[in-house]
């Protein structure tokens, strides 16, 4: 079984994707085997931070959708009661109409039918997976990604598709990388389970202070050890970030300055601790992928 790191942090744009691609080349680096999971289905982009132009291995996430047959059905209203997503529309004594982008897949329309007049073997597409070999310098990793299509309404069945197949494509590897989306929601709690390390990415503003707290809460919930990433240090004051780490016990905090050799990084597509090793921001990240591999006893 691979050891599972997750990468995280209740805001968006803090720099998740940076810092799992950056820990992802490093571990790579050392020969280790590596699948990073880009789980953040609505707005994945860990690939062109990797320079990757195009993903590979396409196959599609497919839910359950409720088909009936209308000539079992009595318009009861019992699977209209049941969906608590409102993808069942009936008047009474109507049959129900099915709104399949509202539909999650619950199945719970099935269950209730007491006619059996939902068929338990319809689907729809609601997005893909893709697994992509990467090579950057002498580090080879493999990627995997997940892309809810436009305009679904349900990120969790897509995040746990990906997930899925990212543990199936590193089974017997050394280490599975999860890079979530932002939040504190089902998608990203379903992203992070079972982690054995939770890197919480957050940045020195008030927003990024307010929602490291979320995150930060949300892996004493789950019972998960978490260390501390603040991405961009310096552009901020970061009030009330030392209080708020030392409170919530952190064993762990990586200062990650903000440079103009991390912004290069960004627009070619190159992990910053390949691209410019000596620049400050690849300094810290190149001391989080020590200590991470140092916690897992590789160094």
């Amino acid at each position: 079984m691979p050891r599972v790191i997750a990468v995280s942090g209740g805001k968006g744009g803090t720099g998740k994707s940076f810092v799992a691609t950056n820990l992802a080349t490093y571990l790579a680096s050392l020969g280790k085997s590596v699948v990073l999971a880009d789980v953040d289905v609505e707005a994945p982009n860990d690939h062109i931070l990797l320079g990757v132009k195009e993903l590979m291995n396409e196959e599609p996430i497919k839910t359950f959708l409720p088909i009936i047959d209308y000539s079992k059905c009595t318009a009861c209203g019992a699977c209209v009661k049941a969906c608590d997503t409102g993808a069942l529309i009936g008047a009474r004594g109507r049959p129900p109409i099915v709104m399949p982008r509202l539909c999650s897949g619950c199945m719970a329309c099935y269950y209730v039918c007491p006619f059996k007049a939902i068929s338990p073997d319809g689907r729809r597409v609601i997005g893909y997976t893709y697994h992509t070999p990467v090579r950057k310098g002498e580090a080879s990793l493999d990627l995997v990604t997940g892309v809810l299509r436009e305009g679904e309404e349900h990120t969790p069945p897509a995040v746990i598709a990906a997930r899925d197949r990212a543990e199936r494509v590193a089974s017997g590897k050394d280490v599975l990388i999860i890079d979530t989306g932002a939040g504190t929601g089902n998608s990203v709690s379903v992203a992070v389970r079972g982690a054995e390390l939770l890197i919480a990415v957050t940045e020195p503003t008030p927003l990024g202070v307010h929602d490291l707290s979320a995150i930060l809460e949300l892996a004493e919930a789950m019972g998960l050890r978490a260390w501390v990433v603040v991405n961009r240090w310096g552009i901020g004051a970061g009030e009330g970030l030392d209080e708020l780490i030392r409170e919530a016990g952190v064993e762990r905090v990586v200062r990650v300055p903000y440079s103009r050799g991390a912004v290069e990084a960004y627009v070619a597509g190159e992990p910053v601790i390949l691209r410019h090793r000596d620049d400050p921001a690849a300094r810290a990240l190149l001391e989080l992928g020590e200590e991470v591999a140092s916690s897992m006893g590789w160094s």
